[in-house]
């Protein structure tokens, strides 16, 4: 019985890559925001502070990314998730880090989740838009 196991994680070139594509997507939409990527552990892994992105996006940005790695889940899909369960709803909305709201995603490579992104910056409808070309980059 081994007492380790191996765990993957997204490589700098990769997380370059996605911060390129979201950062593109952002430009053309003429809307600053704030991109972060974490590896598998939400360790922060690269970021970029587009000119005039919010302030207060910079941790909304990180949190999202790691809220998708936490449970492997898109951040948008929290809300639902708890909507309609008031003791999860009034509760897990004061853990630390989490983020009930769009614009976080796992970054899924061969079925492993190997880091997150987050976007913050706009209308979470937007960051959700950036954050989804970022993904689309790894597809090519």
């Amino acid at each position: 019985m081994s007492h380790t196991h191996t765990k993957l994680s997204i490589t700098a070139a990769a997380a370059a890559k996605v911060i390129a594509a979201a950062r593109a997507k952002a430009e053309a939409m003429e809307k600053p925001m704030i991109i972060a990527i974490c590896d598998e552990s939400g360790a922060l892994k690269s970021y970029e502070r587009m000119d005039g992105a919010p302030l207060l996006s910079v941790q909304i940005a990180q949190d999202k990314a790691y809220t998708a790695i936490s449970f492997g889940m898109p951040t948008h899909t929290w809300h639902e998730f708890i909507k309609n369960d008031p003791p999860l709803a009034d509760g897990i909305v004061k853990t630390d880090r989490l983020v009930v709201f769009g614009g976080g995603y796992p970054i899924v490579i061969d079925g492993q989740v190997v880091g997150g992104i987050g976007v913050s910056g706009g209308h979470y409808t937007d960051d959700m838009e950036v954050a989804q070309a970022g993904l689309a980059a790894l597809d090519d």
